[in-house]
């Protein structure tokens, strides 16, 4: 690895990912995450649109009409609501349906940038992973949801929550985005998910720099339809040039 990207930060990384996916050789695998996360974002905004034009319409019915003009008001604020408030509970479902995906992107990402594949790499690896895949995305999420309730109900702690609740959040989210995306091309090679962990954590201040990044990408509007192919393009670059004593092979589960 070179020296320059052996010293690049996290954030980074996720600008060597965006370079990456312009890639002639990657299009394919970038072009399916992203189409799976705008049919996912646009269905569900137009439902939530659908059902908005209802209660809309149901508040027009029962307000007098002098105040029918704050429905031109509350409209535009509505819709802004449910694209932020959406933008940031979509991922987590867009990145479950995506994972095969995702985890054969960081393949093709890792072949260029090495040479050499993973094991069972290609469509017929694809398929016989899958159910490996979804399993260890919903290992992910069984780590999410405790800590995460945990960084919530410290919002109720009053004055102190109030404070460092919004700085822990941000933390926590950042550590979830590094493992939510390191772990496509960590899992390529069959790495437990203790010991990715574990060596994320060794590298504490790049994953954390890395997943940072992420977090206040995902947190964007329409930006986030794109994040989720640079952060798998991101962290496997971050995996070659960090982690070559796990890639000598699979390390046993």
């Amino acid at each position: 690895m070179s020296a320059s990207y052996h010293s690049a930060s996290g954030p980074q990384y996720l600008l060597r990912g965006l370079s990456l996916i312009w890639q002639p050789e990657l299009r394919l695998f970038v072009l399916i995450p992203l189409l799976i996360n705008l049919l996912l974002f646009s269905g569900a905004f137009y439902v939530l649109f659908l059902q908005l034009g209802g209660v809309f319409a149901w508040l027009e019915g029962h307000t007098p009409d002098y105040l029918h003009w704050l429905g031109y008001l509350l409209w535009p604020l509505a819709v802004v609501s449910i694209v932020v408030v959406f933008s940031l509970l979509f991922t987590s479902v867009a990145n479950l349906l995506a994972a095969p995906f995702n985890g054969l992107l960081a393949e093709r990402v890792e072949l260029k940038l090495t040479g050499t594949p993973p094991p069972d790499n290609g469509w017929v690896g694809l398929l016989k992973d899958t159910p490996r895949m979804l399993g260890r995305e919903w290992r992910k999420m069984m780590y999410y949801l405790p800590r995460a309730l945990g960084c919530l109900l410290l919002f109720l702690v009053p004055a102190v929550g109030q404070t460092l609740a919004p700085l822990v959040w941000f933390a926590f989210s950042a550590w979830m985005m590094a493992i939510q995306y390191c772990d496509y091309p960590f899992d390529n090679h069959k790495v437990d998910f203790t010991l990715m962990r574990r060596e994320l954590a060794g590298k504490r201040r790049l994953s954390w720099g890395f997943g940072a990044g992420v977090a206040l990408c995902s947190s964007l509007p329409f930006v986030n339809l794109l994040i989720m192919p640079v952060a798998v393009c991101g962290a496997t670059a971050l995996w070659v040039d960090h982690y070559p004593q796990l890639r000598t092979g699979p390390v046993s589960r």
